[in-house]
């Protein structure tokens, strides 16, 4: 099932986006303690959330997010389900398409946003 086949990709895809989860997760958390010095250094730390390299982390962690969580589900399938192995690649195929399609929709805003239209 492995063998640099989409079951590998699959799984190292699903290890970094969780990975990449956590990351955000503990610079959120930070971030948001930061409070705790006062509004002006949470503020300073914030104004440079504004930066385009934060807007194009967004569109990164959008896209760990979704296809962390679907292909968690396409896990879950395989696990539980008699003939989940059987129709693993075409639902990874699946996964990746509604990852491309979350990203992409995601894109357009913060982009749309990066150039100074309505967000």
């Amino acid at each position: 099932m492995y063998r640099g086949r989409e079951g590998q990709w699959a799984f190292l895809l699903h290890r970094l986006s969780g990975l990449a989860i956590l990351a955000y997760l503990l610079i959120h958390v930070i971030s948001i303690s930061l409070f705790v010095f006062g509004e002006k250094a949470y503020m300073a730390v914030h104004r440079t959330y504004e930066l385009p390299i934060f807007s194009l982390g967004l569109i990164a962690i959008t896209a760990g997010v979704v296809y962390h969580s679907f292909n968690g589900l396409r896990i879950i399938m395989m696990d539980f389900t008699g003939r989940g192995v059987a129709y693993q690649r075409q639902m990874w195929y699946v996964v990746m398409g509604l990852t491309v399609a979350a990203t992409a929709g995601t894109a357009f805003v913060v982009i749309r946003r990066m150039l100074g239209g309505e967000g």
